[in-house]
């Protein structure tokens, strides 16, 4: 475990790359679809939970930072209690490969190769995915390092873009359905963080310095993210207005359609495609991830990577039976997708930072016999 080392920023760029598609796009069309203009808002206040999260997560390992959560599950309880953490673990990232496909599926599907069958994307991305996670996570985290960069880049793009469109007015009014309702609806940006407080359980680990800037890198992570994504909330609310955003699954698009630099940069959707295919690649990829370790942690294999093709082909069928149907995978990602990862993103920190409260001396005497 302590052969791999992944860098500070290759952390954050990992975070970033896990949340920020999904977001801009699928997210922010649900939120414009529940609050409105103040889908920004609820997105800032998703930010703040999701940055407490990640702070809880961290504070769960701070004292054992070799182990990931499977690992401090069974120091603290025993074999039987890693192996349902484990089993969270992997239904949480089963669960994710819905929004995941639903975000790779309808960009590339709608916007760019239209004729072409649901399957070859899955198949393509899950290939391309599973090549990845056999690579290893310190290739994985280089992608998203290169993924970040092309974030950047697009997010000055689209601002330049959507400056002619943009209309503060249509911002207004602030809080129009009130702050309970607005708060309600961050929860659906709430499952998006959820996926790299998971990410930070099992990667915590292997990050440089985690003992002494783990939490704050955590939280770096989420604060970029929000920032970002916020951005992108403001300008599909301004520019386009929260009622034309709420028509579409794929807000993001639709604004990457109005924008355009001068006369000669129109409509620069491809761009926007090929700015982020790294991280709808990433996001498949480590889905993979995280449900070929913990499945290999379930059954005890000493070999993790002889679980990638298996997770994989169990992925690829999930995720092919959500996106094959439009309303059936819109239903999944706005009825069933929180209710799934949100209790065991806000659950499974909980528990384990509690546990370790409980039991934190005697781990404490069992590590120092050792």
């Amino acid at each position: 475990m302590t052969k791999i080392q992944i860098s500070n920023g290759m952390f954050i760029a990992m975070i970033v790359n896990l949340i920020f598609v999904k977001a801009i796009g699928v997210t922010e069309g649900v939120l414009a679809r529940s609050i409105g203009q103040d889908m920004w808002i609820a997105t800032l206040i998703g930010t703040l939970q999701g940055i407490v999260m990640m702070y809880l997560t961290y504070l769960a390992i701070k004292k054992t930072p070799d182990l990931d959560f499977i690992g401090l599950g069974r120091a603290l309880l025993g074999q039987w209690f890693a192996k349902l953490v484990a089993l969270l673990i992997f239904l949480f990232y089963l669960a994710a490969i819905g929004p995941v496909m639903i975000t790779f599926v309808y960009h590339l599907q709608e916007y760019f190769l239209p004729e072409a069958p649901i399957s070859l994307f899955v198949i393509a991305s899950l290939l391309v995915g599973a090549a990845g996670c056999y690579y290893g996570l310190e290739v994985m985290a280089r992608l998203a390092l290169v993924g970040l960069l092309f974030i950047f880049l697009l997010n000055v793009m689209i601002m330049i873009g959507s400056l002619n469109e943009f209309d503060i007015l249509n911002l207004l009014p602030v809080l129009e359905h009130g702050f309970p309702r607005t708060a309600q609806a961050s929860l659906h940006f709430d499952s998006d963080w959820a996926m790299s407080t998971m990410l930070a359980a099992l990667l915590f680990p292997f990050v440089k310095d985690v003992k002494k800037r783990g939490g704050r890198l955590g939280m770096a992570g989420i604060v970029v993210s929000g920032i970002m994504i916020s951005i992108w909330a403001i300008l599909e609310a301004a520019a386009l207005s929260a009622e034309v955003t709420g028509q579409y699954t794929l807000a993001c698009m639709k604004l990457a359609r109005n924008a355009h630099i001068g006369n000669f940069l129109q409509r620069y959707e491809m761009i926007m495609i090929a700015c982020y295919s790294l991280s709808m690649l990433f996001m498949v990829m480590f889905c993979i991830y995280g449900t070929y370790v913990s499945a290999a942690r379930i059954l005890g294999l000493k070999k993790s990577k002889t679980m990638i093709f298996p997770a994989s082909l169990i992925l690829g069928i999930f995720g092919y039976w959500i996106v094959e149907d439009h309303f059936r995978a819109m239903e999944y990602l706005e009825q069933y997708w929180p209710i799934i990862s949100l209790p065991i993103a806000f659950g499974l920190p909980l528990l384990m930072l509690s546990l370790r409260m409980m039991f934190g001396k005697k781990l404490k005497k069992e590590q120092a016999n050792a």
